[in-house]
């Protein structure tokens, strides 16, 4: 659900999991998975951007994400340990707007400000994509590895 979206409200949640019995306490824990998923895409996506610095990058258009990157590879092992799952074109569109805009903010010296993060996570909210409808079903998992 990760590569589709990176800030599922509870009642998305609720939507995509049909067979989980929600209450406040399971809610708040899936709320707090997401938010360390989130943390260590934006861990990597600094590291990544720092080290595009390091190696005197100097346009960020020339940041992307592909498929065969090593940010991708590190980014799937952590969300796609079997590599079950066809990770979305649409994420690597967001995963490079991330990793450019990290860039752009370090920099520019913008991490010098303790919430230098905070616009960029605005950017990056906004990017979500629809979620397939296969993830409903309570079989998502079979019906994902047979495809």
């Amino acid at each position: 659900m990760f590569f589709f979206t990176r800030y599922p409200s509870s009642t998305l949640l609720k939507t995509y999991f049909p067979d989980v019995q929600f209450n406040r306490c399971i809610t708040s824990q899936l709320i707090k998975w997401f938010s360390n998923f989130r943390e260590f895409y934006y861990i990597q996506m600094e590291k990544f951007a720092r080290q595009a610095i390091l190696e005197e990058v100097t346009d960020s258009n020339h940041l992307m994400v592909s498929r065969d990157s090593e940010l991708f590879r590190a980014l799937n092992m952590h969300y796609n340990k079997g590599n079950d799952f066809e990770v979305p074109d649409r994420f690597l569109e967001v995963a490079s707007r991330t990793l450019r805009e990290f860039f752009s903010a370090v920099r520019t010296g913008k991490d010098s400000d303790p919430s230098w993060k905070k616009p960029i996570y605005k950017i990056i909210s906004k990017l979500d994509s629809d979620i397939p409808d296969v993830f409903k079903s309570s079989s998502c998992l079979q019906e994902l590895l047979q495809s």
